[in-house]
């Protein structure tokens, strides 16, 4: 009776996990034959097949593992490369030496520090200096790997070593911009490289569509397993690592409610990553001792344009329309910042504290006019041009009562803050947030005109989160580290999911080069490392609570197939990732028969498997309700949806 007992706890320890629920048991993780289906053993297992991932893989390959295995929740590699054109930074690299560019790393460092040291962040300064370093093989090692080959964007002189606007400028050229050979499936050359690689070492197994749920501690209290749902078949493999796991999972941008819990309106910020960015790997640590850090480090783009069809995502957009003139507001019709100040981090922060982190950037005519001359209205025209997916965005009106009251702001504070600007603008002066007016001319600041004229327009953009700069502490080794500061046996992570090395704000290309980095790091020490016996495993004194990782349900609209059909032809055109998709639908005999995308701008390396399945799979099923595809899911709504407005148009 006592074993059933025992049992009988232990499968409802287990099931708990499951369900995101807690335990104080000072056993996490014991776990019985009924808890999955079948073992597997390899030297590494590794938790996520992005950047990290599989970078350690090779490493680990190279350093002798005679087996890999990467558990990957999706059904394709990359992660958050998927996501990015994949910019890298390093210093001294051959292309630096080919441009004629002297470089050191001791600089690297110091402009990494200072970056992440704004707003009190807080580096980790013996991390930055070992990516610094290892940075340099690693160049090297994806330069001699195929890099040489690629096309780079190149500065003016045809340098390839660049400075990159998009983030705090280096003091020297030092970031790297490669085209991917193969755009189709890839955004990044890394990506490609990488994928290449690990696909061609025949000791290296990546499992699709299984997300890793509960790590195991032995009983020497080392942490060398896990259990790995697979979501396809709801069925769960014990995987059980000889060396080490390493968690890459990435990190925690796409999880609104975790943001909002460590950040002023962070349930707000809009997420421009992989679904699967949920941070979920963290409680899995924390149960088995990982302390966390920096959780409230969570930098954002303050150009954000929302997706019509998936709310709470979007793409980074800017009208750039304050550089000749333009201002911003919140959503109480006031400016809140000078919006030509040239460091990113003070206007992420400003638009960060703005009620739900979002702003109306405030033009005329006269002022997208100078931007054009000036050659600075590009990606205004590429994000809110005619046939883009921000045109829907404008508003336009012929006073600014009209435009307030179209946009939900006070009539009264919109129309004060224009007089006071536009007197500011016609002292030729410098106003209360200091942006200045006279005739000096800088790249944030082109020239300078009146909010005045027949028409005024405004759009609505808001704080843009990818990257997340929080998480689970770790060593030098990539060891992850208890809240004592004690190595946990057998457990690594790398990549966005270790938190505290870059401080508040990331460095550019660190975003790419940083889990390469720190997953060769990781398997190397798992390969090369001693495994210690006698720790004693136990939870996190403060597990984050499972209520952050719960997915509120989203209620979409569905069709009534029992209605009658007219036989025919039928299109609707939805918003797309960067512009819009056209489906056709053919009706015959009252039944769905075919279903063709007509066209699309979606991001082909994420898209493709739901461009190419789920029409079959409508067809099918002679409905719009049907399974979506794990990483896709934003491509498989936007194909439902047009669907539908398809079905609407044949009743």
């Amino acid at each position: 009776m006592k074993s059933r007992i025992a049992l009988l706890l232990a499968l409802i320890m287990v099931m708990s996990v499951f369900t995101g629920c807690t335990t104080n048991s000072t056993q996490p993780g014991t776990t019985t034959p009924e808890d999955y289906d079948n073992t597997e053993s390899a030297d590494i297992v590794i938790i996520g097949a992005g950047a990290a991932g599989l970078s350690a893989a090779n490493e680990a390959i190279e350093n002798g593992a005679e087996s890999v295995i990467i558990l990957e929740m999706t059904n394709k590699t990359g992660g958050a490369l998927n996501f990015t054109s994949g910019s890298m930074s390093a210093a001294q690299t051959i292309i630096q030496e080919e441009d004629g560019i002297e470089d050191t790393l001791e600089s690297f460092v110091e402009d990494i520090i200072k970056t992440g040291s704004d707003f009190d962040g807080k580096p980790n300064r013996k991390l930055v200096e070992l990516f610094a370093e290892e940075g340099v093989d690693t160049f090297q090692w994806l330069w001699d790997n195929g890099l040489k080959d690629y096309e780079f964007l190149t500065d003016r002189e045809g340098k390839r070593a660049v400075f990159a606007p998009e983030h705090p400028l280096y003091s020297i050229p030092r970031t790297y911009k490669p085209k991917a050979k193969d755009p189709v499936n890839y955004k990044a050359a890394a990506h490609e490289i990488l994928d290449k690689v690990v696909k061609d070492a025949s000791k290296i197994q990546i499992v699709y569509n299984t997300k890793g749920t509960e790590l195991i501690a032995n009983d020497k209290g080392q942490v060398l397993s896990v259990i790995g749902e697979h979501l396809d078949t709801g069925k769960a493999t014990r995987y059980d690592a000889k060396k080490g796991i390493i968690v890459a999972t990435g990190g925690y941008s796409a999880n609104h409610k975790l943001m909002g819990e460590f950040t002023l309106y962070g349930s707000s910020y809009l997420t421009g990553s992989p679904a699967t960015a949920d941070g979920n790997a963290l409680p899995m640590m924390q149960k088995v001792g990982a302390a966390i850090n920096n959780m409230d480090y969570v930098p954002t783009f303050p150009m954000g344009l929302e997706s019509a069809d998936n709310p709470g995502t979007g793409i980074i957009a800017s009208t750039y329309t304050w550089k000749t003139g333009g201002i911003c507001i919140n959503k109480e019709g006031n400016r809140f910042m000078d919006e030509t100040e040239p460091n990113n981090s003070i206007r992420e922060v400003a638009l960060e504290e703005q009620t739900d982190a979002i702003q109306y950037d405030i033009f005329t005519d006269k002022i997208l006019e100078d931007l054009t001359a000036n050659n600075a209205a590009g990606m205004y025209n590429y994000r809110f041009g005619e046939g883009t997916p921000g045109e829907r965005t404008v508003v336009t009106a012929s006073s600014l009562d009209e435009l307030a009251e179209k946009i939900g702001v006070p009539e009264e504070n919109l129309k004060k803050t224009v007089e006071d600007y536009n007197q500011a603008v016609g002292s030729k002066g410098e106003d209360e947030f200091g942006r200045k007016y006279d005739d000096t001319v800088t790249p944030f600041n082109l020239g300078a005109n009146k909010i005045e004229g027949d028409k005024y327009y405004a759009v609505p953009l808001r704080a843009l989160c990818i990257i997340t700069l929080g998480g689970v502490t770790a060593n030098e080794n990539m060891q992850v580290l208890d809240n004592n500061g004690t190595v946990i046996p057998g457990l690594y992570a790398a990549g966005e999911v270790v938190g505290g090395i870059w401080g508040k704000f990331v460095s550019g290309g660190t975003g790419v080069m940083g889990p390469i980095v720190f997953g060769r790091i990781a398997a190397r020490a798992a390969m090369t490392g001693e495994l210690a016996t006698g720790y004693t495993v136990a939870p996190s004194s403060e597990i984050l609570d499972a209520s952050l990782f719960q997915k509120d349900k989203v209620e979409t609209e569905g069709f009534d197939m029992s209605v009658e059909l007219k036989d025919g032809e039928y299109e609707a055109t939805v918003d797309g990732q960067e512009g819009p998709m056209t489906v056709k639908v053919t009706i015959t005999d009252g039944k769905i028969t075919d279903v063709t995308i007509v066209s699309d701008k979606e991001t082909a390396s994420i898209a493709a498997p739901a461009l190419e399945q789920i029409p079959a799979r409508i067809v099918e099923a002679n409905s719009p309700d049907v399974d979506g595809i794990t990483g896709a899911t934003l491509t498989v709504n936007r194909i439902k949806n047009a669907v539908i407005e398809c079905l609407n148009q044949a009743k």
